[in-house]
């Protein structure tokens, strides 16, 4: 059964640094392309990063790119975001994927809120 458990949100003010979490298990996590998306209150789900199997590839949305760096520990089964410069707009529950920007597992795990306000 594939289960993802995502931690490391919070209540920070503009300017501040989180570092999220993600650990996987029921799936051969090593195997798999992983994806943040995030849900703003009232909006849709967005795409966020995404890093290939292995780690060497990486891809941002433009709003976050140069802000926030995805990684993997396949040894630990564990997905990260550290998130840098946080913004308003960065407010959202973020939650850890199976894909790519272009085609992604849509989430059903609680996912981690953070909020960005002053």
């Amino acid at each position: 059964q594939v289960h993802v458990a995502e931690s490391g949100g919070g209540v920070v003010q503009p300017g501040d640094s989180l570092r999220l979490s993600c650990v996987a298990s029921g799936f051969t996590f090593s195997s798999k392309p992983m994806s943040w998306v995030r849900q703003a209150p009232g909006k849709g789900l967005e795409w966020v990063s995404h890093i290939s199997d292995g780690g060497l590839i990486t891809k941002y949305r433009d709003t976050v790119r140069g802000r926030f760096t995805i990684s993997r520990d396949n040894a630990k089964n564990t997905l990260y975001l550290q998130m840098n410069s946080l913004e308003p707009e960065d407010t959202a529950v973020y939650y850890c994927v199976q894909g790519t920007s272009g085609s992604y597992v849509d989430p059903r795990s609680q996912g981690t809120q953070v909020t960005v306000s002053s």
